[in-house]
């Protein structure tokens, strides 16, 4: 059941993301750091992709040695969280690029880029590795458990609303540009009726903040319900049926993983390459 379902998932991830990791790489107009943040979200998420198969297999007991039991534990949980913040890299980049247009150019992610890749690959492998040194393993009277939930109520929760919150915040800045607009729009056409051109603008933003409302509720939603069924599960000590784990885990942490697709597919820029195969192959084929 688990590769069933993971396997044309994971390819489906890995292909998307090397045909927009090799549009980025074949155009040297986007050479830049910005897009050098998004490749490395684009390697993040190719991982994710790699390790999906494995991560069901991280709630089932069997009897493995220690280095299999760091392969098939650590590793996983170090892509995972890499993406998870390389997600964060990348949304703040954006963010700031918004907010805070006059000082973009001086962010610290942009003057030290190493450091910055540092910050999201490091810390993910130092916590994944804690379980090497049996600190998982510590289930004391006060904190059982603490390990799982350091990392889900610590790491990716906050993670996940900093993302929603930037997201709401970049929204309601439009919102206020668009206002602006149609205001001096207004003032020169001297009416006081909204346009045809103010209409569509409206509607534009509409279908923005729609396809945002949608993406965030098919790609995290589930991820988030996975998330709290484990832990109401944790809590309360009972044993649940493998075959709805293996969906959970699946459905969540592939739905998770399509952001940054949704990101990529959505710039015209990164799939330009690949459209110019395909069309050429449409041609011949004709």
């Amino acid at each position: 059941l688990i590769y069933v379902i993971t396997v044309p998932l994971s390819t489906s991830i890995i292909l998307a993301n090397l045909v927009i990791i090799l549009g980025i790489s074949w155009n040297r107009q986007l050479h830049n750091t910005p897009n050098y943040f998004f490749l490395s979200l684009l390697v993040a998420d190719m991982c994710t992709g790699v390790a999906l198969p494995f991560i069901p297999l991280m709630g089932l007991n069997r009897e493995l040695s220690f280095s299999s039991c760091l392969v098939a534990h650590v590793f996983p949980n170090f892509l995972f969280l890499a993406f998870l913040f390389n997600l964060v890299m990348v949304h703040y980049e954006r963010y700031i690029c918004i907010v805070d247009p006059l000082h973009y150019n001086n962010l610290w992610m942009h003057r030290s880029f190493p450091l910055a890749l540092l910050v999201v690959w490091a810390p993910p492998l130092l916590y994944a590795s804690l379980p090497a040194f049996g600190w998982n393993n510590w289930t004391g009277p006060v904190f059982p458990n603490a390990f799982i939930y350091l990392e889900v109520y610590g790491l990716v929760l906050p993670a996940i609303l900093t993302i929603a919150g930037m997201t709401g915040r970049v929204l309601w800045i439009t919102r206020g540009q668009l206002k602006d607009i149609c205001r001096l729009h207004r003032s020169v056409e001297r009416g006081s009726q909204a346009s045809d051109r103010e209409q569509r603008l409206n509607l534009r933003y509409t279908r923005c903040v729609v396809a945002v409302s949608l993406t965030f509720l098919a790609c995290w939603v589930p991820y988030l319900i996975y998330m709290h069924v484990c832990i109401a599960v944790l809590i309360s000590d009972t044993k649940w049926s493998f075959n709805t784990h293996i969906v959970l885990s699946c459905t969540g942490i592939g739905s998770m993983a399509v952001v940054p697709l949704v990101l990529g597919l959505a710039n015209k820029q990164y799939t330009e390459p690949a459209y110019k195969v395909l069309q050429k192959l449409r041609d011949r084929w004709r």
